[in-house]
């Protein structure tokens, strides 16, 4: 087991990368808002997020499954890694076939069709970041992952500076799009080495002792059917967390125009940054270990759990009054004077921090065992709420209204989560959520 010392390092390497590279998304943004103007903003934002919201579907899954299975099985999960891995391809080609489709005959104006075209190859970027993300984490190779997520959010500033420095007129939108797509196909390509490595079963799993000989037999080869069935849930949790999340952005440049789109994905962009501390500790170090727990140690699984939220809720709740009082001041400083008015969007917004934060506590405990799908169901209900939320609140109250929205869904979200991880803790003795 790991000692603290070493989960301290751990957490602390993975915090670090985290904010370097949200540090360097968020700049980037800066950079992009000056630059840009609220409405030119916006329709690349509104882009971009089109292909960031189906991102999931391509590969859909994969990466949370395998932090699962092997979790479960240990070695002997090897068995699923080559029918996962052609499942993963065959996935991103559908889906960016239809992207492709979507961006040439969706109901575009000129700019949003060919933005959408430019930026399609985003998606493989994504893909390969989530993929080899997953083999790093059962590697236990924290460094490495800290580094590799980094990696693309340094490459993109940098382009954008160089851009910037060159000459402010080369900072146009086509410019940044090429930008975009030239770091995603140079990360994909990378990302395609580490996963053709890992195809060949070059894979340092960590937590479960020495490879056995059981895990090498090819009788046990699970089919890409198989992996359809049992990855699913982890690729629709993946959509739907982005519809309540990141959706208010597009629906925002189709509903009340691509200026207030810029707005909201200001907002947006402070509150991701803030999203970070969770997504570190329990997506990117916990989330592995606590699949073991679940099924191995469940003592402290459930002490991880009921400790996690206390600390979330702190935590969370510091976010929101550093938010408030920072809000006014860091929006004029960093994105200038037409931005100001996303300071009450991010104030409305920063109601959520401490909800989110213990929402990611509670809704570890329900991607373990066979608890997916019920997890999978709530973030659907709150997706759909959320999308309802939006459609009636936007046409009246444009970015406040969908300000209001994510709001909402998150404090529903937060609720149903309690509610199912009482479950998933009802047959353990004395264990009261």
């Amino acid at each position: 087991m790991m000692g603290k010392k070493q989960a301290v390092k751990a957490v602390s390497l993975l915090w670090l990368g985290s904010i370097l590279g949200a540090g360097c998304a968020f700049f980037t943004q800066v950079l992009l808002a000056r630059a840009l103007g609220p409405a030119t903003l916006g329709a690349f934002a509104a882009a971009l997020g089109v292909v960031i919201l189906v991102a999931p579907l391509a590969s859909f899954g994969v990466g949370g499954f395998w932090l699962k299975v092997f979790g479960q099985e240990g070695w002997q999960a090897v068995r699923w890694l080559r029918g996962s891995l052609k499942y993963a391809l065959v996935t991103t080609c559908l889906v960016l076939a239809a992207l492709l489709a979507w961006a040439a005959f969706g109901p575009h104006d000129v700019t949003t069709r060919g933005l959408l075209i430019v930026l399609s190859s985003y998606l493989l970027g994504q893909v390969a970041v989530e993929l080899v993300s997953a083999k790093l984490q059962l590697e236990e190779r924290y460094l490495a992952l800290a580094i590799w997520q980094f990696l693309p959010h340094l490459l993109r500033l940098l382009l954008v500076v160089m851009l910037f420095l060159a000459m402010v007129k080369l900072l146009t939108l086509w410019n940044i799009a090429y930008a975009y797509t030239v770091i995603s196909i140079g990360v994909f390509i990378l990302g395609a080495f580490f996963m053709w490595r890992m195809y060949c079963g070059q894979l340092a799993l960590k937590g479960h002792g020495e490879k056995n000989v059981q895990a090498e037999q090819p009788v046990a080869i699970a089919s890409i059917r198989e992996v359809i069935v049992q990855s699913w849930p982890f690729g629709l949790a993946g959509v739907f967390h982005l519809i309540y999340f990141q959706s208010d952005i597009i629906l925002l440049k189709y509903i009340a125009g691509n200026a207030a789109a810029g707005i909201y994905n200001v907002a947006f962009v402070i509150m991701a940054a803030v999203y970070m501390l969770p997504s570190v500790i329990y997506q990117k170090f916990l989330l592995p270990k606590i699949h073991r727990w679940a099924i191995h140690d469940r003592q402290r699984f459930y002490k991880v759990y009921r400790a996690g939220n206390w600390v979330m809720l702190v935590s969370g709740l510091l976010s929101m009054l550093a938010i408030w009082l920072l809000a006014p001041w860091g929006v004029h400083l960093l994105f200038g004077e037409q931005y100001m008015s996303a300071v009450l969007p991010l104030s409305i917004l920063a109601l959520a921090a401490p909800v989110r934060f213990v929402a990611t506590s509670v809704g570890s405990t329900l991607v373990t065992q066979n608890n997916m799908h019920r997890k999978v169901y709530y973030m659907g209900v709150t997706a759909m709420i959320n999308l309802g939320l939006n459609f009636f609140l936007i046409p009246t109250y444009g970015v406040m209204g969908a300000a209001v929205a994510t709001v909402v869904s998150e404090v529903v979200l937060l609720l149903i989560y309690f509610w199912g991880a009482r479950a998933v803790f009802s047959n353990d003795t004395g264990a009261a959520v």
